[in-house]
């Protein structure tokens, strides 16, 4: 909740070397910057498609894949190393007991034994459906509820253990909206073609997955009409995506007693302790009206009816790993149907991403020992210690904040924690057992391991080295309560500058624009913006300075809300405000730092273009990605992040320099006025 993932698939590369190429002279080799371009199309039009147009139309998306980018190279080839590891490790069949190798070897080959697994069909999954049979009444109900969480199955709602928003040094229990089969509440709801046919095609395939089971068709057609009306009876009390925003609105801490009181029909007191809670005198519920009506859920619904539901939760989570026949179906609803996807990727792929979500922690070690560049945690630091120094600077000089505000903005940016590269410390995962028996029995285990070590941390300290990220994913996060960025090493990586150094207006435009200022600005957006230099929820703005701000966010949200990426479709610039503002801020300190270097002092052009331009370029290079219309349309309704397109044009078109650099003049799509363009940092 919390903690915000940020770069959107972005895509660098994994055979970069860090050490540095002392030939500046690019011009015998390949230039991904230039030859990317699509120069049919004015850049003061669309930067993006200029930018990136003629790779689009050499490499249309694959049936197999729901968009294709540089994430999707990228993927490709982290994924090759990752496989590497997993199928070295599977021929050590006598490797020790317990060890990394040990565990990875026998979880992806418990995963590629197809043999096994079509043998077992839904056997291995009747113990847990028995399980759920055996509820009796609302206090069995919530105990197995509790189980099912214990296994990764977040059924009814949410409960996780995080940092307490307000004492950001303690972990707080806190509760969360949840357990709706769809991604957002909108499906529910919404009244267009497109949303109304997803949820028809739902009710389907809900029926489907319980004939799997054996299940008559008559019976499955009405369990089926029960999740749905469960599911939006959830939905309906669920608040909306950009209201889950607001960190103060969502902070609601009381006594465990309290809460009883609010949800009468649920004892809480035996409910916890199956979540692994053994006792709590607080508990922090985000959304105080879900959880009303969920107590009368509780009682307008049948045992009988929660045990259907239950049951289709269970079989959504862990559907996937059984026989082919529940494969297919999960991977016709979830991958066609809400993806476009036509063809599955072969077995090693979904295993290898398997394997790595479930033992990331341990591949990663071997990760960083053989494939990660030497020097990745120092480039790192250096080009997000360059940006902060501008940010400040640009603090310093805002002309709408006042001095007494600036002191506090500039406290938080100087007590902002850079983790790069990796972790010092690797979590212990020596408890976790895992064999070859069993690839559905090695899911639960490493579900509950997980469950288990976030659970454990209720009544501890925080433990502010944690990371939360892999060194072999590229992503980053910026977490309020931590004051932290968090940048994995794999980030250094620029796709196409494979053994040489890329020039300074690519490693700032992307590294330093889209990964380090992108994150900084996170911690003075809407959300990050509303906690202190120590991680705590507090308003440290004067209410002038803070009125003005919101008066920029209500701009950059307006200009957002008008993109139409689909017919009829539009951004959510209330939802997407905080990754806008963290682009926009990005790309600026980016520039800024980039400004210090040689390359952009000595104003030598590179295939034509002057520095500046060629940072521009680089920037709208870090977001090439294109997706097919099915997931555009769920990104819309789902994610924070505004479609890529708008993540550059969008943030562009506000910026004076590249207004100059490209010659944007009125009567240009991307032309933006100087009333309306929004400067927030």
């Amino acid at each position: 909740m919390k903690i915000t993932k940020n770069l959107f698939f972005i895509a660098l590369s994994a055979t970069f070397v860090v050490s540095c190429n002392k030939k500046d002279d690019f011009s015998e080799l390949e230039d991904p910057i230039m030859t990317h371009r699509d120069t049919t199309v004015n850049p003061a039009d669309d930067f993006f498609n200029y930018a990136n147009g003629r790779w689009f139309k050499e490499n249309p998306i694959p049936a197999s894949e729901r968009g294709n980018g540089i994430f999707h190279t990228i993927e490709d080839t982290v994924q090759a190393q990752i496989r590497k590891i997993c199928e070295t490790s599977a021929k050590e069949t006598n490797a020790k007991k317990g060890s990394n190798i040990q565990k990875i070897g026998d979880f992806y080959a418990s995963g590629m034994d197809t043999i096994a697994i079509e043998k077992a069909g839904m056997k291995p999954i009747l113990v847990d459906m028995k399980r759920i049979d055996a509820i009796t009444d609302a206090t069995s109900l919530f105990s197995t509820i509790g189980y099912l969480h214990s296994i990764g199955v977040n059924a009814g709602f949410h409960l996780v253990v995080s940092q307490d928003d307000k004492i950001s040094s303690q972990h707080a229990l806190v509760l969360w909206q949840g357990g709706i089969g769809l991604d957002n509440r909108d499906y529910y709801f919404n009244t267009d073609t497109e949303t109304a046919n997803i949820r028809t095609e739902y009710v389907k395939h809900l029926e489907t997955m319980s004939k799997l089971t054996g299940t008559d068709a008559a019976t499955a057609k009405k369990e089926s009409a029960t999740v749905m009306k469960i599911e939006t009876d959830l939905a309906k009390a669920s608040l909306k995506m950009e209201e889950l925003r607001n960190p103060v609105k969502n902070y609601n801490k009381m006594p465990l007693a309290q809460l009883q009181k609010l949800t009468p029909n649920i004892d809480w007191a035996k409910a916890l302790p199956a979540f692994g809670i053994a006792k709590a005198d607080s508990i922090i519920v985000s959304q105080p009206g879900f959880y009303t009506n969920l107590d009368k859920m509780v009682k307008s619904y049948s045992i009988a009816d929660w045990k259907v539901y239950l049951k289709s939760q269970l079989l959504a989570d862990y559907g996937t790993y059984l026989s082919k026949d529940f494969r297919d179906e999960i991977f016709h609803f979830r991958g066609t149907v809400l993806n476009g996807i036509t063809k599955q990727n072969p077995r090693w792929k979904k295993i290898t991403d398997q394997t790595n979500d479930a033992l990331g922690e341990l591949i990663g070690q071997i990760y960083v020992a053989d494939y990660l560049p030497k020097g990745s945690k120092e480039k790192l630091l250096e080009i997000g210690n360059n940006i902060r120094t501008v940010y400040a600077e640009h603090i310093k000089n805002l002309d709408w904040m006042s001095e007494p505000t600036k002191k506090k903005a500039l406290k938080k940016l100087d007590k902002i924690v850079m983790k790069v590269g990796y972790p010092d410390d690797w979590k212990d995962m020596s408890s976790l057992a895992i064999s070859r028996d069993s690839y559905y029995e090695n899911i639960k285990a490493t579900n509950k391991w997980s469950h288990n070590y976030e659970f454990s941390k209720f009544g501890k300290p925080v433990d502010r080295k944690e990371w939360s990220i892999y060194p072999q994913t590229y992503n980053a996060y910026y977490n309020p309560s931590n004051n932290e960025i968090v940048i994995p090493a794999c980030n250094i990586l620029v796709p196409g500058f494979e053994g040489r150094m890329p020039d300074d207006a690519v490693l700032y435009g992307i590294i330093g624009g889209s990964t380090f200022g992108h994150e900084i600005t996170h911690g003075f957006d809407d959300q990050g913006s509303q906690y202190d230099e120590n991680g705590n929820l507090n308003n440290w703005w004067t209410a002038e300075d803070l009125a003005k701000f919101q008066a920029k966010t209500k701009l950059i949200v307006a200009q957002y809300s008008k993109f139409e990426p689909l017919p009829g479709k539009f951004v959510n610039g209330d939802a997407t405000q905080g990754e806008n503002i963290a682009d926009l801020g990005g790309v600026v300190m980016g520039l800024e730092a980039f400004k210090k270097t040689e390359q952009y002092k000595s104003n030598k052009k590179m295939g034509g273009y002057t520095p500046e331009q060629r940072y521009f370029l680089a920037y709208g290079y870090a977001w090439l990605i294109n997706y097919k219309k099915e997931t555009l349309a769920m990104q819309i309704m789902t994610d924070v992040h505004s479609p890529a397109q708008y993540r550059v044009n969008g943030v562009l078109a506000n910026l004076p320099e590249f207004h100059k650099a490209f010659n944007v003049k009125p009567g240009d799509k991307m032309y933006q006025p100087d009333s309306l363009r929004v400067v927030i940092w």
